[in-house]
C-alpha cells in the first residue's frame, strides 16, 4: 500500500465512501481509513430520502440540500449500481403521512398548505384513500399526505456497493483507526497518523467520521467541527411478503414513528432521538416505544419477525446543517454533521467535494450561481464568527 494519496478519507460510511468513490471516479488515488467501514450511523440508518415529508416551518436551508442531493439520487445510484454491481433496493414511490385526530388532522392541513406554498409535490388524502394506498393501515387514519417525489434506498446495500465500487476504481481500505492528523510547519494537514503508529500522507483529508469528527487529535482549534452524537434506535422486522408498498410516516403520542419497506420483506421501524452522548445501546424501553407507535399506524407489525435490533450515532450541529467543504486548515475538508440525512444527502456531499465531469454519467448538478448557494449552506466556514 501507497503512504501517500491524493485523497485520504477518514470514516467509511455511506457520505465518507461516496466522496472517497467519487474522487476515484475523477483519476484520484484514494484511500478510506476505518477499522470496520459501514458499522456507525449508516448501518442504523433507515434509508428515507424524504425532503418533502420532513421538511419543517424553520428548516428550508436543510429542505433545499435535500432536494438538491433528492434529484442527484437516481443518477447516483445507476452510477454506483454499475461499479458496484449490486441492487441498492432503491424505490421511488413517495412517503405516507397519516394522520388519527381532529389535532392531527388540522397539522397536517398546516403542512399541506406549508408544502403547497413552497411549490413541493404532495396530495392530500383522506382515510379511506390512504388505506387504498395502504391496506395494512389502521381503520383509524383519518386522513394523510402522500409526498410522491420522497424515495428510499437501503443503506446497507449502498455501503457494499460503495466498498465495491471504490475497490474496483482503484480506491485503498485501511482497516484501522486513524488516532489523529499529521501537520507541517505551516499547520497544513498533511496526512494521518493511525492507531499503529504508521502515518499516511494525502494532499487532501476528508474529515467524514460522523459523531466522532470533533475528537480528532490533532485538529487545529478553528478546525474542530461543531458536532455531538444523537442516538436513533431501530427494529428490523421480517415477513414472508411485503406488507406495505411504500414508506409510512406518524406521530403517535406526540413521538414520530416511520416504517420503511424493504423488496425481500423487511420493514424498518424508527427512529428514537435521544441526546444521550455516545451511548450505543439498545434498550427495552426504546424498542417498546418503537413497537407502540408502530402498532398504532400498522397493527399488523406485531406479527412481524424481529430480525435486528440496533442503536447508531447520528452527527449532529447546532444549526441541523452538514459540514461540507474546505475547513479552517488547510488541506482539509469536512463531510459530516449530516444527522437524520446522511444517506439522502451522499450524493450532493460528493458534488460538493468533487464536482462530476463532463464525461461521468452522473448528473451534472444544479447551476452554477445554485452549486455556489448550497455549497455556503453547509461551508463548515460558517461557525467561523461565532468562534
Amino acid at each position: 500500500m501507497s503512504h501517500h494519496f491524493d485523497v485520504l478519507v477518514i470514516g467509511g460510511g455511506v457520505a465518507g465512501l461516496s466522496v472517497a468513490w467519487r474522487a476515484a471516479r475523477r483519476g484520484s488515488r484514494v484511500a478510506v481509513a476505518d477499522p470496520d467501514p459501514g458499522s456507525g450511523a449508516s448501518h442504523a440508518a433507515a434509508g428515507m430520502l424524504a425532503p418533502v415529508s420532513e421538511v419543517t416551518y424553520t428548516e428550508e436551508p436543510l429542505l433545499r440540500l435535500g432536494l438538491a442531493s433528492l434529484a442527484r439520487w437516481p443518477a447516483f445510484a445507476a452510477d454506483l449500481t454499475e461499479d458496484g454491481g449490486l441492487d441498492l433496493d432503491y424505490r421511488a414511490l413517495g412517503t405516507l403521512d397519516v394522520a388519527f385526530g381532529s389535532d392531527d388532522l388540522a397539522a397536517l392541513d398546516e403542512l399541506a398548505a406549508f408544502v403547497d406554498k413552497l411549490g413541493l409535490p404532495a396530495e392530500r388524502l383522506t382515510g379511506r384513500e390512504c388505506r387504498r394506498l395502504e391496506p395494512m393501515l389502521a381503520p383509524s387514519v383519518r386522513g394523510g399526505l402522500l409526498a410522491g417525489g420522497d424515495s428510499w434506498v437501503d443503506p446497507r446495500r449502498v455501503v457494499k456497493a460503495l466498498l465495491t465500487a471504490l475497490q474496483r476504481r482503484g480506491g485503498a481500505l485501511v482497516r484501522s483507526r486513524v488516532a489523529g492528523l499529521t501537520t507541517d510547519a505551516a499547520e497544513r494537514v498533511t496526512g494521518v497518523r493511525l492507531a499503529s503508529g504508521e502515518t499516511i500522507g494525502a494532499d487532501l483529508v476528508v474529515l467524514a467520521a460522523g459523531a466522532w469528527s470533533g475528537g480528532l487529535e490533532g485538529l487545529p482549534p478553528d478546525a474542530v467541527p461543531p458536532v455531538r452524537p444523537v442516538k436513533g434506535q431501530i427494529m428490523r422486522l421480517r415477513s414472508a411478503a411485503p406488507i406495505l408498498g411504500r414508506c409510512v410516516r406518524g406521530v403517535v403520542h406526540g413521538s414520530p414513528v416511520y416504517l420503511v419497506p424493504r423488496g425481500d420483506g423487511e420493514v424498518v421501524v424508527g427512529a428514537t432521538q435521544e441526546e444521550m452522548g455516545f451511548d450505543t445501546r439498545v434498550t427495552a424501553g426504546g424498542l417498546w416505544e418503537l413497537l407502540r407507535d408502530a402498532r398504532e399506524l400498522v397493527p399488523g407489525v406485531t406479527e412481524l419477525q424481529v430480525h435486528d435490533v440496533v442503536a447508531g450515532l447520528r452527527p449532529g450541529t447546532p444549526d441541523n446543517l452538514p459540514l461540507v467543504g474546505p475547513s479552517a486548515a488547510a488541506g482539509l475538508s469536512l463531510a459530516t454533521g449530516h444527522h437524520r440525512g446522511g444517506v439522502l444527502l451522499a450524493p450532493l456531499t460528493a458534488d460538493l467535494l468533487f464536482p462530476p465531469s463532463s464525461s461521468e454519467a452522473h448528473s451534472p448538478g444544479a447551476p452554477p450561481g445554485e452549486e455556489d448557494e448550497l455549497r455556503a449552506i453547509c461551508s463548515p466556514l460558517r461557525f467561523q464568527e461565532h468562534r
